[in-house]
């Protein structure tokens, strides 16, 4: 996604264990893809050092040429959203005339985002990138934990919620060949005429 060496940072809250010195807010800066992803507090932000690392070209051009883009599945604040914290890469993605269909994970990821809710992962998205012109959020339906609240949330931003089972059964991971079925019927409605970008 660069071609600048970076790390990620992160800040926590809830840390509490007398290990880390912390700001008076509460707040603990973290640092490191593996003690951001494992950390045991909550993490209410990240960033990335250095804050404007030049984005790899190829990738830029990649995003402005594409019909596609999705973000997701993946680890929320270590693999999602710091591709949107590259200043190059974010300036692609409000750019490109590509629809952005956004994947939720299907569960809280231990350390990472424990406790977060799917409208908690979707607000952590758009909090560090307001500007993100999405089009469509992914849900599988095992992991709508709060209903109407995920409807709302997602009709807030602008998008449309499409729910459908993209989960292996009875495992909290996603299906490969369903979500490649669900990406083919977006792909094939928005293909045909008289609808849309």
């Amino acid at each position: 996604m660069a071609t600048t060496p970076i790390d990620i940072t992160a800040e926590v809250s809830g840390l509490g264990d007398g290990s880390r010195s912390g700001p008076e807010d509460g707040l603990t800066t973290v640092r490191g893809q593996v003690e951001v992803a494992t950390t045991e507090g909550r993490i209410e932000s990240v960033a990335l050092e250095p804050r404007d690392p030049e984005a790899c070209a190829e990738a830029v051009a990649a995003i402005l040429e594409a019909d596609w883009v999705f973000l997701g599945p993946g680890s929320w604040f270590t693999s999602v959203i710091p591709h949107l914290m590259v200043p190059g890469l974010r300036a692609a993605l409000a750019q490109t005339k590509a629809r952005i269909v956004v994947v939720l994970n299907l569960a809280a990821q231990a350390g990472e985002t424990s406790g977060f809710s799917d409208v908690d992962h979707l607000d952590a998205l758009f909090e560090h990138a307001p500007d993100l012109p999405a089009h469509t959020v992914v849900a599988d339906p095992s992991a709508l934990d709060e209903g109407d609240e995920l409807a709302k949330a997602v009709a807030g931003r602008g998008c449309d919620l499409l729910v459908a089972d993209v989960a292996v059964p009875g495992e909290p991971r996603h299906d490969p060949v369903r979500l490649a079925d669900v990406f083919r019927d977006l792909l094939d409605e928005y293909a045909r005429p008289g609808h849309g970008r």
